[in-house]
């Protein structure tokens, strides 16, 4: 039985906790999607959890959609992230780079062209932008001659997040974005190899990361899977069928850790009937399992340890207003609350303005 404090291997990254920082957008780039200064003080205040995973980085201009996050598809935003980097790795931590492609979940007036997804579909709602909140705008579905460079640019990002000073990736296959639209039959209505079966759609996801791992090691790749209930839009019919097996093909790949985003039916940010797949899905997959969504205390991470769900956790929002989150859950010191207005706004405030304990007036 692993306790929430004891070191864990990832791969090629050793851990020292296993409280780690699960991804969080927070606009704070420019609108080159090249990271900014205040990024290096953010992320480095945020070091002592075991394991940082970036905020969602774009792959392509074509994939990130999103006002002021950052990319990792030229040489520019590299070297943003190079102070970044050095400034975790001199605060005693580790962090990897999240590649994301956004699917259908963009706007053409940040792209530049229209989304594209698995198949002819659009997401409901609105979508954020740099003039605010517009309609979604319908997806084109990719051709099949367009796929090999969605991988190769997966593989590119990941070289350059190495580049760039990370110690590894996460392949962000969650959350209703593009890997994920391919995975799940609500959004996947292709006919070709891509689509129908579970083996079809399960494809991208493995030929995405059989190329990352073959460009940087699978000791230095993990993956984020939302199996259950619907994530903006997009939802599966059986998920049990589907990501069981995903996890049993990441299993084979060898790769550093999976990555599960399961809110509940009481869930905060996003909530669902639907079972967590997690002890399912633990079966297949014979690497570290970490699990995400609303945990905020010592003991509910505990209580996923000691039933042997899993072997780490991710903690999201509540890093953004506790940059030593560790040393708080282990001391059992309060809790701060973050400013929801700021999590999105450019600049310090809300963002590396909060304080550890020890910084904080007597």
């Amino acid at each position: 039985m692993s306790d929430l404090f004891d070191p864990i291997r990832l791969g090629a990254i050793d851990a020292p906790n296993r409280v780690l920082m699960a991804p969080l957008t927070r606009g704070r780039a420019d609108r080159a999607a090249v990271p900014t200064a205040i990024m290096a003080d953010y992320y480095a205040q945020r070091a002592s959890a075991g394991l940082i995973i970036s905020e969602a980085t774009g792959i392509s201009r074509q994939g990130l959609g999103w006002p002021f996050a950052p990319g990792l598809w030229n040489d520019e935003q590299v070297a943003g992230w190079q102070p970044v980097t050095a400034a975790v790795h001199a605060a005693g931590g580790r962090i990897v780079a999240q590649l994301w492609h956004m699917g259908r979940q963009v706007h053409s007036s940040v792209t530049g062209e229209q989304p594209v997804s698995a198949s002819a579909t659009q997401t409901k709602g609105h979508i954020h932008t740099y003039e605010g909140r517009q309609p979604s705008e319908p997806a084109r579905a990719l051709d099949l001659a367009e796929l090999p460079g969605i991988i190769e640019s997966y593989a590119r990002a990941a070289e350059n997040a190495m580049k760039a000073g990370f110690d590894g990736v996460q392949i962000h296959a969650a959350n209703g974005y593009l890997i994920d639209q391919f995975l799940r039959d609500g959004a996947n209505h292709r006919t070709d190899a891509y689509g129908g079966s579970v083996d079809n759609r399960i494809r991208l996801l493995s030929e995405v990361t059989e190329r990352v791992v073959s460009a940087i090691g699978a000791d230095r790749t993990g993956v984020r899977l939302s199996p259950n209930g619907d994530s903006q839009g997009v939802d599966d019919s059986n998920p049990e069928a589907l990501f069981v097996p995903a996890a049993a093909r990441l299993s084979e790949l060898g790769i550093a850790f999976l990555e599960l985003r399961e809110p509940g039916p009481d869930g905060t940010f996003g909530r669902t009937d639907v079972p967590k797949l997690s002890p399912a899905i633990r079966t297949a997959f014979a690497g570290p399992l970490v699990v995400n969504s609303d945990y905020v205390t010592r003991e509910q991470a505990q209580a996923v340890l000691d039933a042997g769900t899993a072997d780490a956790v991710s903690f999201g929002r509540t890093f953004i207003a506790n940059p030593d989150l560790p040393a708080r859950l282990r001391s059992g010191a309060p809790l701060a609350e973050g400013n929801m207005a700021t999590w999105y706004s450019q600049g310090p405030e809300g963002y590396s303005d909060y304080p550890a304990l020890e910084d904080q007036p007597a």
